[in-house]
């Protein structure tokens, strides 16, 4: 099975953008982001990055004021980090498949407990 470039490059992406955040950005409204995913179009040039905030179920308006602060610095260290011939554009979306997740077991428990 082979996989398209723009996969690999999403996974490098990822764990780049998840060091960075957890050594380098010092904002408290950007400390505790976990990011889940990132969808990266076949040409390179837009990521979307998928992320959650550790020990929450929601995304506050000022975590997203945060990281739409902190995009330059993410591209300017990816462009270090990274050979690629473009940084992509990061839009930052909230990850929701984990406030579902956990709305699902809690289903599952309230169930388990009337058995």
């Amino acid at each position: 099975m082979s996989f398209k470039r723009a996969d690999k490059v999403a996974d490098l992406i990822r764990a780049e953008i998840s060091e960075i955040l957890l050594k380098q950005i010092n904002d408290p409204q950007v400390k505790g982001i976990t990011v889940t995913d990132v969808k990266l179009t076949d040409d390179l040039r837009h990521a979307k990055i998928f992320f959650v905030r550790t020990g929450e179920n929601s995304c506050g308006e000022e975590t997203i004021k945060g990281l739409h602060r902190a995009v330059g610095f993410l591209r300017r260290e990816l462009g270090k980090k990274l050979q690629l011939r473009y940084v992509p554009e990061l839009q930052f979306i909230f990850d929701e498949s984990f406030e579902y997740g956990d709305r699902i077991d809690r289903l599952l428990a309230e169930i388990n407990k009337h058995v």
